[in-house]
């Protein structure tokens, strides 16, 4: 697994100590996480720094982020190799018990045949239901 440091330097990303937390605590999840469960985890950090981190994030294709019909945007990070580009577009799937919302990487979106000058630039895919712990 990459470390901040190197995710930052590949997306040349100017680290910061901000930048560094915020990296490290969504590295650290196993689901996407809204800005509030962010602010939370990091309740010593400022809520604009965050966000500003996060879209800094957003632009330089370190996280994406996901609407799961919860209301919030949540992000996480891009997997190795991802530029977001068409082909690196992946399912999500959102728990409706416990909130949680998963990047599924190995689900990718199928291509879609658009009209002619279209251009595809996102693409949300969300399958919601129960997750495994919350099936049990």
């Amino acid at each position: 697994m990459q470390t901040e440091e190197e995710i930052l330097k590949i997306k040349k990303v100017k680290n910061t100590a901000v930048r560094t937390v915020v990296l490290r605590h969504l590295l650290s999840q196993e689901k996407a996480q809204s800005l509030k469960d962010i602010e939370n985890a990091l309740a010593y950090t400022d809520r604009s720094s965050i966000f500003r981190t996060l879209k800094t994030f957003e632009e330089n294709k370190v996280i994406h982020s996901i609407e799961d019909g919860s209301g919030m945007t949540k992000y996480a990070v891009c997997a190795k190799g991802c530029n977001c580009d068409p082909k690196d577009l992946h399912y999500h799937f959102y728990c409706k018990n416990c909130d949680k919302t998963f990047c599924l990487f190995d689900v990718p979106i199928p291509k879609i045949q658009l009209p002619e000058n279209f251009k595809q630039q996102q693409a949300n895919m969300v399958v919601k239901g129960l997750c495994d712990n919350c099936n049990k």
